[in-house]
């Protein structure tokens, strides 16, 4: 889904909105493998299926926001659904470790939330437009550099 809006925004000249997809995007990915690790770590086999393609073209940016904010509330529900079969089959081991991706995702639902609300502000404004891409360009700079090694 990141990967798809990244690429949609670069095509658009929305630098700022495409380095945060790619970003996130390969966020993404990291979280795909933590969950692949643990699956083997603990005995099991993960199985990679294949992911229906997601959308490559947007109405507008906001859509675009829209969509992703959609598609975080998705994966919420969806890590909840795991949380509440960790805790049926009493494997407490992962339900501890599914802690992690529930803050995660409130995280991630807070930001798109203030991303829609910033984008809800601009309306249809052009220069609104280009302040709102370098600003997501500065939200991606700023995590990049949280998320380095000091």
């Amino acid at each position: 889904v990141y990967l798809s809006m990244a690429s949609w925004a670069e095509v658009k000249g929305l630098e700022g909105i495409s380095q945060f997809m790619y970003k996130h995007s390969d966020e993404e990915r990291m979280h795909m493998l933590k969950l692949v690790k643990y699956v083997n770590e603990r005995g099991g086999q993960s199985e990679i299926s294949a992911l229906t393609q997601p959308k490559a073209v947007f109405e507008s940016f906001q859509k675009m926001f829209e969509d992703l904010y959609e598609h975080e509330i998705f994966v919420s529900k969806s890590i909840n659904e795991l949380v509440h079969v960790a805790l049926e089959e009493k494997d407490y081991a992962t339900h501890n470790f599914l802690q992690w991706f529930v803050a995660e995702q409130m995280e991630e639902e807070a930001l798109a939330r203030t991303i829609l609300d910033k984008i809800n502000l601009i309306g249809n404004d052009k220069s609104g437009l280009y302040l709102f891409d370098r600003d997501v360009q500065q939200i991606t700079v700023e995590s990049a550099a949280a998320d380095s090694p000091q």
